[in-house]
């Protein structure tokens, strides 16, 4: 499983309230999950016909349309349109390193902050409370 090389990523992408992880076998992605809807994914993109998407892992996440089209223009070869994906409400990350760390970890919150607000109110978690105590 990809997942195993970004366990930093990993960690933080399980970090949010009612997060988990699955793998999807016919994509061979790890996928990122909140009320069983898909957040983000992990995924490695083999031969492709652009050279962009060929041989590299990618981080595919949820996107506002505007701000996706800002990120592809800052970093054309690093966020590109979302792979196997919706293209204006997804982009694929490279994980190089190009994209710097606190932006990848803001997008991915992000992320999953926009399908949190897209699910029915009863299937939203809970926010952790912060003044009980474990």
């Amino acid at each position: 499983m990809l997942y195993e090389h970004y366990p930093q990523l990993d960690a933080r992408l399980l970090s949010y309230p009612g997060a988990r992880r699955d793998y999807q076998p016919v994509w061979m992605w790890d996928r990122y999950l909140v009320a069983d809807r898909m957040y983000a994914g992990l995924l490695y993109i083999g031969a492709h016909k652009d050279p962009r998407y060929a041989n590299h892992p990618f981080l595919s996440i949820k996107i506002d349309p505007a701000e996706g089209a800002f990120y592809r223009a800052q970093y054309p070869d690093t966020v590109l349109p979302g792979y196997y994906s919706d293209k204006r409400t997804w982009v694929s990350i490279r994980l190089d390193g190009s994209l710097p760390e606190a932006e990848l970890a803001a997008l991915c919150r992000r992320s999953y902050d926009l399908v949190v607000a897209k699910l029915p109110r009863a299937k939203r978690p809970a926010a952790p409370d912060p003044d009980r105590k474990s």
